[in-house]
């Protein structure tokens, strides 16, 4: 069956079928029926299941060929509004996606919003099943804490960066993690800053979406080198190994740090990658559990570090009284450990928040999630910078060093401005000294 050249697509129930151009139909040959089911309230009869604001009737599709979950062309659907959009909403063409665990759910796998207006939207898909025009609420006031909260901390990660490549005074194996940690971190916030709403053109998305699955993936694995590097140095309290320690570390940071996060992205994209990038963000799509391609190596990082923390503590309390001589070590160590913990809450915990985006209290851990989250940046600077007695001293000798250059430059002016004028006065006496003479 094929529609013929040059006549316009039908209406049925709200809904125009076409394509841009004309196709023919996956059917068998010989007579095939399709045709269209608008039925108008049942929005109302989903509202369970349903989060967002229906702005269409939910219409069903049929077709005689049973196979029309792939096909290989894309149906053009254009949806009539039965309520006008409403600022800070966005539209979403989307399907009822049926499950076996539970009673079904919206998806938007396949279906791609072509353009919007006041009285219609048109969406293309390359299957049929039954869909609708949702439109979901954009909270501007976590939009302005998310913009607010990572402009800060991008700002203290620059610093603290800056910091850990310029302070000598604190090089080694513990500030090159951080080093890293920080440009990861900079890195993703700058990507989601800047284009995570990018999502006009499909493929620039997915790129996008793989960015920051890989960068922030980068980030948690380095939080797990700095617990591990953490567990190594307090079980030096027992073992004197240091040396060897460090050289591990520094054989075993990089092609961790970056290369496990490369390769968990790219068994990712090689398996799905029309699931990178959503209609709404260029971020992991939670159709068929692919957020679980980011949420699973995160929660399995939290649970290792979380190992590692316990066991430090352990060491660093059985070692509290044998060290009492050396407090020096005791003290570096145990600052160490808060600093670590720090961290761990900083980058473990929050994702935590997250997760817990469900239920009555949805909305209040999106609030505690956009805040955390938002401010890592800052966290990272206070703990590894602002509350380092070395680099707080580093700090102070640069502000010394800056003010007495501002200072010999302003006497340098000065002494420049009174040069002529003292120049000018000889000049004169000169002058008036022969006239004397006569």
């Amino acid at each position: 069956m094929e529609r013929p050249q040059g006549e316009s697509p039908s209406e049925e129930g709200g809904v125009l079928l076409g394509t841009p151009r004309c196709q023919p139909c996956p059917c068998p040959a010989g007579p095939s029926v399709v045709g269209f089911v608008s039925i108008p309230g049942m929005g109302k009869l989903l509202a369970e299941e349903v989060t967002h604001v229906l702005l269409s009737d939910v219409v069903t599709t049929f077709f005689s060929n049973n196979d029309t979950q792939n096909l290989s062309f894309s149906v053009t659907f254009i949806f009539n509004h039965v309520m006008t959009p409403q600022p800070r909403k966005k539209v979403l063409c989307v399907f009822w996606e049926h499950s076996r665990s539970e009673s079904g759910h919206w998806a938007t796998t396949g279906c791609t919003m072509v353009g919007t207006r006041d009285t219609s939207t048109t969406c293309q898909c390359t299957h049929l099943s039954s869909f609708a025009l949702p439109s979901s609420w954009e909270d501007p006031v976590l939009d302005v804490i998310t913009y607010v909260g990572l402009s800060l901390s991008l700002l203290c990660l620059l610093l603290a960066a800056l910091t850990f490549l310029l302070c000598r005074v604190i090089q080694n194996t513990s500030t090159s993690l951080h080093l890293q940690l920080s440009l990861c971190l900079f890195l993703a916030h700058l990507l989601f800053l800047m284009a995570v709403d990018r999502t006009e053109i499909q493929v620039l998305c997915a790129l996008i979406a793989g960015a920051l699955h890989y960068l922030y993936l980068a980030s948690f694995t380095w939080m797990l080198l700095e617990g591990l590097h953490l567990f190594l140095t307090a079980r030096n309290l027992t073992v004197v190994n240091y040396s060897s320690v460090s050289r591990f570390m520094k054989w075993l940071m990089f092609p961790v740090g970056y290369g496990v996060p490369a390769v968990i992205v790219a068994i990712s994209a090689a398996s799905r990658p029309h699931l990178y990038g959503t209609s709404t963000r260029c971020w992991l799509n939670t159709d068929k559990g692919f957020i679980w391609a980011f949420l699973g190596p995160v929660c399995t990082i939290f649970s290792i570090n979380l190992a590692f923390f316990l066991m430090t503590f352990w060491i660093v309390k059985n070692k509290l009284s044998s060290l009492s001589s050396d407090v020096s070590t005791l003290k570096n160590t145990r600052m160490l450990t808060f600093k670590a913990t720090a961290q761990l809450f900083i980058l473990g915990c929050t994702w935590c928040l997250g997760i817990l985006q469900v239920g009555p209290a949805a909305h209040v851990m999106a609030y505690l999630f956009t805040i955390i989250n938002s401010l890592q940046g800052v966290f990272i600077f206070l703990v590894y910078c602002l509350l380092s007695q070395q680099v707080q001293q580093q700090y102070r000798r640069w502000f010394k060093g800056v003010t007495k250059t501002k200072a010999e430059s302003e006497k340098y002016t000065l002494s420049s401005r009174a040069m002529p004028d003292a120049s000018k006065h000889s000049v004169v006496r000169a002058c008036i000294a022969p006239r004397a003479l006569h």
